[in-house]
């Protein structure tokens, strides 16, 4: 089918292009964005895009999707399309699912549930060790040939130092990133909450900075010994973050992404012991949200990541000490975005790039940008319209987010998929 796109604000910071033209669709791919159509084409739809703007799908590199069978609600299919609906068309799902993605049969069966739902691109992340145990290292080129664009740990890092640099080394030899949490378990000492007034306060256990930073200067002194492409996920302290620039300045092949959460929400939203806003790493003081803000700012931190958490009703139930933290997040991820924008924390062409370019680039995906002959995968965003988020209308099974009753400007309209429409907002 042949589509053309009219009159949009087309924003792709990967060509460096924010213009309003025309974007045309052909055979499931970009064809060329242009004032004039291409010589002989002609469109078998048109839309009119007019005063609405044209991105790139975003790219996730942090989203669970609940399948093969784990704690989390939903499934490949129903959270697929909470993506498309928030304009993500490629998601990078980690490897504690239930088997964990440990071997290539695994994988396989991950990437053929993606295919039959159809809706985005799904690239699974391998287990770096056996069972994310720990102890044994999972076999990192067979899960790299059946697909894995990087090895991870998920939220459970390898404690063990000399596990971790065996595990390094090896993953050097396959040029493929890995993806490390940086969390120290006795450090971490069973808190849920920052470590700081708030938490003092509510009498809950704490998860200090160091936790994090102590963690994260062991990881990179390996990464430094082992050579090996290193990105670390959802850092949430100040000093993370002036650490990975001082790695970056000395040229460690080292990259970085956030929550969205960590971005919007700190400490203080916790006052009340809502368990929604109850993540990990949990929400950090005010001085860290600035700080992670200028690292997006700066360049500092690469990408943003929805870290979409499915959750159900129960789970988020409990009290908070006892509740299961995440939060589902793919239908505010650009929302969340374009409100930092809005509030002249962030400019568009950074934010957008943080979750298209950036993230493609670190999985050397060839995606997250609307060059002529990719994969047309992009969404219409109206910047104008304004929305209430309400739980029980979202697309996700897990209707874990905090950020219901919000008011948002700027909603996903429409959202394509290799040139096919999986997602169209009809509202009320």
């Amino acid at each position: 089918m042949r589509i053309v796109i009219k009159n949009g604000r087309v924003i792709d910071p990967a060509q460096n292009i924010d213009a309003t033209t025309n974007v045309y669709l052909s055979r499931g791919r970009i064809l060329e964005i242009a004032n004039q159509a291409p010589e002989g084409f002609t469109a078998d739809q048109e839309i009119d895009a007019t005063d609405k703007w044209i991105l790139p799908g975003l790219v996730d590199l942090q989203a669970r999707l609940s399948d093969p069978g784990s704690n989390y609600a939903g499934s490949i299919a129903t959270e697929t399309k909470a993506a498309v609906a928030g304009g993500i068309t490629s998601i990078c799902c980690p490897p504690d699912t239930s088997p964990v993605n440990d071997t290539q049969a695994v994988t396989e069966l991950i990437q053929r549930r993606a295919r039959q739902a159809a809706t985005a691109f799904v690239m699974p992340i391998g287990a770096l060790t056996q069972e994310l145990n720990g102890e044994r290292l999972s076999n990192s080129y067979s899960l790299k040939q059946a697909g894995c664009v990087a090895l991870s740990q998920a939220n459970q890092p390898i404690q063990n130092a000399l596990t971790l640099k065996n595990a390094l080394e090896y993953v050097a030899t396959l040029d493929i990133p890995v993806m490390l949490r940086c969390e120290d378990e006795k450090l971490k000492n069973n808190g849920i909450a920052h470590s700081g007034p708030i938490s003092s306060r509510l009498g809950l256990p704490e998860i200090p900075p160091s936790a994090e930073t102590a963690a994260l200067a062991r990881d990179l002194v390996l990464v430094e010994e082992s050579g090996v492409k290193a990105h670390f996920s959802q850092i949430s302290c100040s000093r993370s973050v002036e650490m990975i620039a001082e790695a970056k300045k000395r040229g460690l092949p080292v990259t970085c992404d956030v929550a969205i959460h960590q971005l919007i929400l700190s400490e203080m939203d916790t006052m009340t012991f809502n368990s929604l806003y109850r993540v990990s790493p949990p929400l950090r003081s005010m001085d860290d949200k600035a700080a992670l803000i200028m690292g997006v700012k700066t360049g500092i931190i690469d990408a943003i990541v929805s870290d979409h958490s499915p959750l159900e009703k129960d789970s988020k139930l409990l009290p908070y000490g006892e509740s299961v933290p995440g939060m589902s997040s793919f239908e505010t991820l650009l929302a969340l975005l374009v409100k930092l924008v809005q509030e002249n924390h962030l400019d568009l062409s950074t934010a957008i790039r943080a979750v298209t370019q950036n993230p493609a680039n670190i999985i050397a995906c060839n995606t997250g940008s609307l060059e002529a002959g990719n994969s047309a995968d992009l969404c219409i965003f109206d910047p104008n319209i304004i929305w209430t988020l309400d739980a029980q209308n979202m697309v996700s099974e897990g209707k874990n987010s905090p950020f219901t009753g919000w008011e948002f400007i700027g909603q996903v309209e429409q959202t394509f998929f290799q040139g096919r429409p999986v997602f169209r907002n009809n509202p009320v």
